[in-house]
């Protein structure tokens, strides 16, 4: 919830470069950021100085050691990335935080991070062993566990290091009384700098270990640049109880039973997580495996070996019988397998996301008494009285985290642009503050003080104590240049507010009305209103940096990020860009300026951030409205309207076959194109089709309905898309021909085009122009309500989305929205149903299908429906690839600037799936951009799953 803008970002590539950075901002006299993934909550990773990003380059896992249990990595290694290179030896590193996927091992080791394990697995204090740091003068140093004698020959030295060395047990024993009694009784502690991990005076035998005691200091004190780090036994299998309750409190009096049966974590939602996750495509299957419809649920979960299968479960029946027995909850959902436990994990993990995602403007759910926790014993009477709080200051929020430690993550929703609720949220911050010291617990267990906590942490230590912090602080760092204001002498937590800082955005007339992206919706005006620009802010501004598109090795968003790692490619980092250019005084001028254009430019809009992003940033929406505004300013380029008219071009193509093919086969004239127009000479074209779709569809034999068919299923439009129409007809050919004989009474529109190549080139009126004239022409020539489908899913989901925003007001539209069926769904309808029969003998037993879906239908509706057509396929055997984008997306590969990036995103994960597939499996892409880049990239034929479909239809038995 807040905002400082640095005066520099700095790439360090080794701890060399640190040295360097620190050092000049030594002799400058500005301050030093250490940072990671960005994704800590409370304010640390914003200050006025030079940030250190450490996650772009230094991402090296140095060494395991199996034997050791210990792994050696760079400071922006990702939590996960460890793990996976850890697994090889049956370990994992012991903190698993909701951010697995983008947390670094540098970040967790500033916040002292924890997660859901922590009652098994303690924090990531417990786990450090040593650390190579840049201490605040520039100079390198090596942290580790020291014996007395070793601790004197390092405070000799006349260097920072040994200051530190000498200093800090002085420090610990002039303030040892305060030490003992100063810090809060709970051991999940995340606050304050841990003066309780030096040895006391008169403990002999205990070693000085300067490299825990910095652990948790937020970038305060060093500059951590690599780690030892310990590893912990990984876990084979994990068995889950998800328990059922009328309500929180009602969850939360269960947890005594969970505890009891020891669990690895015991983990709390609340109805508003569920209900958010409801309202999300990417969690929608969750809801289809709960019983009844629970106040909150509880998450128990138990893990061992493949040797303790047996032990497991009977933990899980011991607890079910426990919480029978003792009447709490009204149903248990066991989850044994991975496959049953997979929709569970992925909503808990994204449990912050979905709440996030019910931002209303500038009324966010935000962090500031999230991260109190107290023994659980106490949890159910603490949080009845937190509730209290809220409710007395008339503030909403919602309820989830680790029950098995007592800390619940509780995120009023509060507005920080109005005055009197940044008053509120001071008033609560300050009662919550009390509560916490009176049940003994602490105002922070995992994710730190920042901004949002340091400024109360003279009143929960003691004046005693915070003035040993100080003194801590100022032999670290004499200047006061490491992070400043975090810990110690911190300033309010309501100044720096980020939506308080925000101007009014000016008036602005946007092509797309924004009111509609998002699942919360935004606030502002849209369209032609001549206030779109709030609204396109707003849109921009849903962005929370939860960070979740800079993972790297999972799903779609951001495969331009997956491809650079670098943070202006990331969905967040271009709605940053986009909320400041929308709130200067000019924004159409900022839209179009060169510096926001560089920071859309990799966006390859393939939508995946409108389903992915838990808050919903349509970047490809965004980026068209953006282009439009450049075009405004600056002109169209040529490259853009070639593109834009792809529809005419790929007619025209088609026309002059296969002259055509012969001419855009020539390499003098593809280097012409090259160098005059951007097209990259070594993307290969699409080849033409002269009996094309249109020519075909009027010359065929019609196919009659089997007689399996009840009754004729009606007229259906079919659209004609400007590619696979042209140069792949023989997949519009596979879906017609299944639709025919579901029954299906078949009308091809082919007189105009959808828009969407237009679209992706900011040609938005040309768009809307298409959008009206297909809205009326398939009103006019199919019954009202009758199916719309198609089998390019970038042209058929744009009627869906798109045309709605740019046409709002026309009833045609919004009807033709409403009437878009995916092919594959009504197909497997009427194979379910038994209209049409898929032969036995079609494909051998066994045969593999590899899938991969195309980026708009996994945004808009998913691809559940293609996947189980494709399995309804008798002998087929079905595999999904979590590949991300083929990185073709549409015109963006044959741009020549864009092909590297384009090929270097096929290569994350698209291309090494299918170059190591074996011979006889057959490889199955939805989108013709995909089958395009699959044949380039790797050399083998992909083809559309309807292709795959048809190929299996049994034959048409006679009448009767």
């Amino acid at each position: 919830m807040y905002a400082i803008t640095p005066l520099g970002v700095v790439f360090p590539r080794h701890t060399g470069d640190i040295t360097a950075a620190v050092r000049a901002a030594a002799e400058h006299g500005v301050p030093v950021l250490p940072r990671g993934a960005g994704t800590s909550l409370a304010g640390q990773t914003v200050g006025p100085g030079l940030v250190l990003d450490l996650s772009r380059h230094m991402r090296r896992v140095l060494d395991i050691d199996p034997e050791a249990r210990t792994a050696h990595v760079e400071a922006g290694v990702v939590q996960d990335q460890l793990n996976r290179e850890a697994a090889a030896h049956g370990l994992m590193f012991g903190p698993d935080t909701s951010t697995s996927n983008r947390a670094t091992l540098g970040g967790m080791i500033g916040n002292n991070s924890a997660g859901s394990g922590s009652v098994r697995y303690g924090m990531t204090i417990d786990h450090v062993r040593a650390l190579d740091v840049v201490l605040s003068d520039g100079t390198p140093a090596h942290l580790a566990p020291l014996d007395e004698a070793a601790r004197a020959r390092r405070a000799s030295a006349a260097t920072l290091e040994g200051r530190i060395h000498r200093e800090l047990p002085a420090i610990a024993a002039t303030f040892a009384d305060a030490i003992a009694t100063g810090f809060p009784a709970h051991t999940r502690r995340a606050c304050g700098y841990r003066l309780d991990r030096l040895p006391a005076p008169g403990q002999d035998g205990v070693p000085f270990d300067p490299a825990t005691f910095v652990v948790g200091s937020e970038g305060t004190l060093v500059t951590v640049a690599s780690a030892l780090v310990g590893l912990v036994p990984r876990p084979s299998r994990t068995v889950i109880a998800v328990g059922h309750f009328t309500s929180v409190p009602a969850a939360i009096a269960a947890t005594e039973d969970a505890l009891a049966c020891d669990p690895s974590a015991v983990e709390l939602m609340d109805r508003t997580i569920l209900e958010l996750s409801r309202q999300r495509l990417e969690y929608a299957s969750l809801g289809t495996i709960l019983t009844g419809d629970p106040g909150a649920l509880l998450f128990v979960s138990f893990t061992g070996g493949d040797e303790d299968e047996r032990e497991l479960t009977g933990k899980l029946e011991r607890l079910t019988a426990l919480w029978r027995r003792h009447g709490h909850g009204y149903h248990t959902l066991k989850a044994v397998t991975p496959a049953e436990q997979s929709a569970l994990l992925k909503v808990r993990k994204s449990s912050l996301g979905l709440l996030m995602a019910a931002s209303e403007g500038t009324r966010r759910p935000l962090a500031f008494v999230e991260d109190t926790a107290v023994a659980p014993a106490d949890l159910a009477a603490y949080t009845e009285r937190f509730k209290g709080v809220l409710d007395r200051h008339g503030l909403e929020a919602g309820f989830y985290g680790h029950c098995s430690v007592g800390c619940l993550h509780i995120r009023p929703f509060v507005d920080v642009a109005d005055p009197g609720q940044v008053e509120t949220m001071r008033a609560v911050a300050e009662e919550v503050k009390e509560l916490v010291a009176e049940f003994g617990g602490v105002n922070s267990s995992e994710h730190g003080d920042g901004l949002a906590r340091s400024e109360f942490n003279r009143e929960i230590f003691g004046p005693e104590l915070y003035e040993a912090m100080r003194q801590v602080k100022r032999v670290f760092d004499p200047e006061d240049r490491m992070n400043p204001g975090k810990i110690v002498d911190a300033p309010a937590m309501t100044e720096h507010l980020r939506d308080a800082t925000l101007t009014p955005p000016a008036p602005l007339r946007t092509h797309l009305d924004f009111e509609v992206i998002g699942p919360g919706g935004a606030s502002g005006g849209g369209g032609d209103s001549g206030n779109g620009g709030g609204a396109m802010r707003a849109a921009a501004d849903r962005c929370m940096n939860i960070g979740l598109c800079r993972k790297t090795d999972a799903g779609v968003m951001c495969p331009s990020y997956m491809a650079t790692r670098n943070e202006e490619d990331s969905t967040r980092g271009r709605a940053g860009a986009l909320v400041q250019a929308l709130s200067s005084p000019d924004p159409h001028a900022a839209l179009g300026g060169d510096r926001l254009h560089e920071v859309l430019d990799l966006c390859l809009m393939c939508k995946a951030c409108a389903s992915e992003c838990p808050l919903g940033v349509d970047m490809a929406t965004l980026k068209a409205e953006a282009l439009a505004h450049r075009h405004e300013e600056r002109g169209v380029p040529l490259r853009s309207r070639i593109f834009g008219a792809i529809r005419r071009l790929n007619r025209m193509g088609s026309a002059t076959a296969p002259v055509a093919n012969l001419l855009s086969g020539l390499r003098p004239l593809r280097l012409l194109a090259d160098r005059t127009v951007g097209v990259s000479a070594r993307r290969p074209l699409p080849r033409f089709v002269r009996r094309n779709l249109v020519r075909w569809f009027r010359t065929r034999r019609r196919v009659g309905s089997d007689a399996t068919a009840r009754k004729r299923q009606g007229t259906l439009v079919f659209l004609a898309d400007s590619f696979t129409s042209y140069t792949e007809p023989g997949v519009g050919r596979a879906a017609i021909e299944l639709l025919e004989r579901a029954g299906w009474d078949v009308r091809l529109e082919s007189g105009g085009c959808c828009g969407r190549a237009a679209l992706s080139k900011g040609l938005l009126e040309d768009a809307k122009s298409a959008a009206r004239g297909l809205a009326r022409a398939v009103s006019s020539a199919a019954p009202p309500g009758s199916p719309v489908t198609g089998c390019e899913p970038s042209c058929l989901m744009t009627l869906k989305d798109e045309h709605v925003r740019l046409l709002p007001e026309e009833a045609t539209v919004r009807d033709l929205a409403g009437r878009v069926r995916q092919a594959e769904e009504l197909i497997l309808e009427a194979v379910d149903d038994g209209r049409l029969r898929l032969s036995e003998d079609a494909w051998p037993s066994g045969r593999e299908l590899l899938y991969h879906g195309h980026c708009h239908q996994k945004a808009e509706v998913g691809t559940a429906a293609t996947v189980a057509l494709l399995r309804r396929i008798p002998g087929a055997r079905v595999r999904e690839l979590d590949a991300g984008c083929c990185g073709m997306a549409g015109s963006f590969g044959y741009e020549a600037e864009h092909y590297e990036l384009s090929m270097t995103v096929g290569e994350d994960r698209l291309f090494p799936a299918v170059k190591a597939a074996d011979a006889e499996t057959v490889v199955v892409a939805t989108g013709t951009s995909c089958r395009q880049q699959i044949a380039h990239g790797t050399g083998r034929g992909a083809i559309h799953p309807l292709e795959a479909v048809r190929a299996a239809l049994a034959p048409k038995h006679p009448e009767g």
